[in-house]
C-alpha cells in the first residue's frame, strides 16, 4: 500500500512539475498578450492643429521621379492632362497631397528656371550633374504649376543660391506671382499663363552644406541674407522663406543660421534619413533583411524625436517668440540602389510603411512647431509613394500609411500617455508602441498607432478622458512577413484591411495591435 500510495504522489508531481512547465512556456511565447498596457488621451486638452503640410511630398529631377513618374509628355499612349499622367495623379488625389516641394534636391542649386520655359521644343537639353543623364527640360515650371493644381496642392519651389544668382532668383518670383505689366509677367502671358500663380514657400538654397555648394554655416548665412532680400511678395501673394537648414544631427549649422539670419527668415529645414546601420556606404537591402536589420532601423527612426528636440531648443534660443518654424523637407528610408534601375530606384515593404508611421507620430507630437515635412521622394525614388513601369502603376505601402494618417491633417493634436512593453533584441529595447491622436472638427478622435514589434501582438486599453465611448472603428496595415511588399504582378499584397479585435466596455476600448503593423482607430462619442 505504501509503495502504491507513493507511486500515486510521485505521478502526480511529475504532471505537477510538467504543467508548470509548459503554462510557463506559453508565457514566454508571447509575454506581451497578458500584459495590460494603456494609452490615455486627453480629449479636452487639445491646443495645436497638426498642419496638413506635415504630410508633404518631395519631387526631384531624379531617376524616374519627373520623367515616367508624372510626365509622359502630351503625345503618349499612356492616358494623360497636358503631358502629366492621369493614373498617378488621381492615386495621389486620394491621399489628399497639401504640397509638393520641387524641383530638388540637389538638383535645385544646379537648375536655371529660364531652361525650363517657352516652346518645348527649343528648351535646352542640360547635363543633370548631380544624378546623371541629360535634363531636357519637357518639365519645367508651368508643367510643375499645372500638377500642383490638377493634385490641388500648394507648391513649394526650391530656388537655385548654389549656382544662381540674386537676379535669377528674383525674376523668377516675379515671373510666377506678378500681375503686373513687367517684363517678366509678360513673359509668362507669351508662354500661356495669364493670371500669376500664388507660390507660398520658396526655399533658398539646398544642403549648401554639402552638394548645394560646400558652404561653411557662417558663408550660407551671410549669402541667405542677401538673397533673401529679393524674394519679395507680388499681387497680393505671400511667400514663407525657406532657410536650409541641417542634415541629420547636426546641429552646429542650426546654431550658426539661426544666430545670423533668423530674423530673415519663417522656416528652417531639416533632412533626416535613415536605413538599418549607422554606415552611411552600407545603407543595405530594401527587401532582403532580417529581425537585426529590422529593429536597426526602427531604433534609427526613432531618433528624429531627439534630433528635432535639440534643434527646437537651439532655435529657442534665438528666436525666443517661436515665429521661425522648422520644416522637415526630405526624410524616409534609403536603401541600396537596385541593380538595372534608374537612380535611388528602391522597393518599399512593410518595414518602410513602420517606420513612416513612426515619423509621422512624431512629427505630430511636435506640430507645435514642426509645420511642414516633406517625404523623399513621391515616385520611383527612395521611400516612394508611387511604381511605374511603363503604362503600369502600383502604390506602396508607405502610400497606405499616409491614406490612412490623413485623417490628421489640420485637426488638433490631443495629449496622451502610453505604457507599453518593450521591444528587446540583442541586449538592446526601444519602445514596442508609438502613437499619436487627434480630433477632427466633427469630434472625431483618431489614433493612430505602430507596433515595432515584429514578434509579438500587443492588447492595448485605450481610455479617452472627456468623451463618452460610442463607437470605435479600426484599420490595420500588416502582414505575416517583414519584407512583404507590393509588385507590379501582385499590386495588392500589402494593403489596409478592417481591424476586427476592438471591444469597448466601461468606457475603456481594448483593441489588439498586431505585431510589425500601423493601426489607425476612428472613435465617437
Amino acid at each position: 500500500m505504501i509503495v502504491r500510495i507513493a507511486v500515486v504522489i510521485g505521478a502526480l508531481l511529475v504532471v505537477g512539475f510538467l504543467w508548470l512547465i509548459f503554462s510557463r512556456s506559453k508565457t514566454v511565447v508571447s509575454p506581451n498578450k497578458n500584459k495590460s498596457n494603456q494609452i490615455t488621451i486627453y480629449v479636452q486638452q487639445g491646443k495645436e492643429r497638426i498642419a496638413p503640410e506635415i504630410y508633404g511630398h518631395f519631387a526631384e529631377h531624379l531617376g524616374r521621379c519627373i520623367y515616367d513618374g508624372f510626365w509622359v509628355g502630351k503625345d503618349s499612349y499612356i492616358p494623360n492632362i497636358r503631358g502629366i499622367r492621369n493614373d498617378v495623379v488621381e492615386a495621389l488625389k486620394k491621399i489628399q497631397v497639401p504640397v509638393l516641394r520641387w524641383p530638388g534636391g540637389c538638383f535645385a542649386d544646379e537648375y536655371h528656371w529660364r531652361d525650363g520655359i517657352g516652346w518645348p521644343a527649343k528648351r535646352l537639353k542640360t547635363l543633370n550633374n548631380n544624378w546623371g543623364g541629360v535634363e531636357t527640360n519637357q518639365f519645367g515650371t508651368h508643367e510643375f504649376m499645372d500638377l500642383c493644381e490638377q493634385l490641388g496642392c500648394q507648391p513649394y519651389v526650391a530656388g537655385n543660391l548654389g549656382s544662381g544668382t540674386v537676379e535669377e532668383i528674383r525674376s523668377w518670383i516675379e515671373y510666377m506671382t506678378s500681375d503686373s505689366d513687367s517684363s517678366m509677367a509678360s513673359l509668362r502671358r507669351r508662354n500661356g499663363r495669364d493670371k500669376p500663380w500664388k507660390v507660398p514657400y520658396f526655399g533658398i538654397g539646398n544642403e549648401n552644406w554639402g552638394c548645394g555648394g560646400n558652404m561653411t554655416a557662417e558663408y550660407y548665412a551671410d549669402l541667405y541674407r542677401n538673397f533673401q532680400t529679393y524674394v519679395r511678395n507680388y499681387s497680393g501673394n505671400k511667400i514663407i522663406k525657406v532657410a536650409c537648414g541641417p542634415g541629420g544631427g547636426d546641429t552646429s549649422w542650426t546654431d550658426v543660421v539661426m544666430k545670423k539670419a533668423s530674423r530673415y527668415m519663417d522656416a528652417i529645414d531639416l533632412h533626416y534619413y535613415v536605413w538599418d546601420s549607422t554606415d552611411w556606404s552600407n545603407k543595405g537591402s530594401a527587401v532582403k533583411f532580417g529581425e537585426k536589420e529590422w529593429f536597426s532601423l526602427m531604433k534609427n527612426t526613432l531618433q528624429i524625436d531627439n534630433v528635432i528636440a535639440k534643434n527646437l531648443e537651439i532655435m529657442d534660443k534665438y528666436d525666443p517668440e517661436k515665429r521661425v518654424a522648422l520644416f522637415v523637407c526630405e526624410w524616409g528610408t534609403w536603401w541600396a540602389h537596385e541593380s538595372g534601375e534608374s537612380a535611388l530606384y528602391q522597393q518599399n515593404t512593410l518595414r518602410d510603411a513602420v517606420s513612416a508611421g513612426i515619423f509621422l507620430n512624431i512629427f505630430n507630437s511636435h506640430c507645435d512647431r514642426v509645420k511642414m515635412a516633406n517625404i523623399a521622394q513621391i515616385n520611383n525614388v527612395l521611400q516612394a509613394m508611387i511604381l511605374t513601369r511603363g503604362k503600369d502603376m502600383i502604390v506602396t505601402p508607405t502610400y497606405h500609411v499616409f491614406e490612412m494618417f490623413k485623417v490628421h491633417q489640420g485637426a488638433t493634436l490631443l495629449p496622451a500617455d502610453i505604457s507599453c512593453p518593450s521591444y528587446k533584441y540583442d541586449k538592446e529595447e526601444i519602445p514596442s508602441l508609438i502613437a499619436s491622436a487627434s480630433k477632427n472638427d466633427s469630434g472625431v478622435v483618431h489614433i493612430s498607432l505602430c507596433n515595432l514589434d515584429p514578434n509579438n501582438d500587443v492588447i492595448l486599453d485605450c481610455k479617452l478622458e472627456g468623451l463618452k465611448l460610442n463607437k470605435v472603428t479600426g484599420r490595420v496595415l500588416t502582414d505575416k512577413n517583414m519584407n512583404a511588399h507590393n509588385t507590379f504582378e501582385k499590386p495588392d499584397s500589402v494593403k489596409p484591411t478592417i481591424l476586427k479585435d476592438i471591444t469597448i466596455k466601461d468606457n475603456i476600448i481594448n483593441v489588439m495591435i498586431p505585431s510589425k503593423s500601423v493601426v489607425v482607430l476612428a472613435v465617437s462619442s
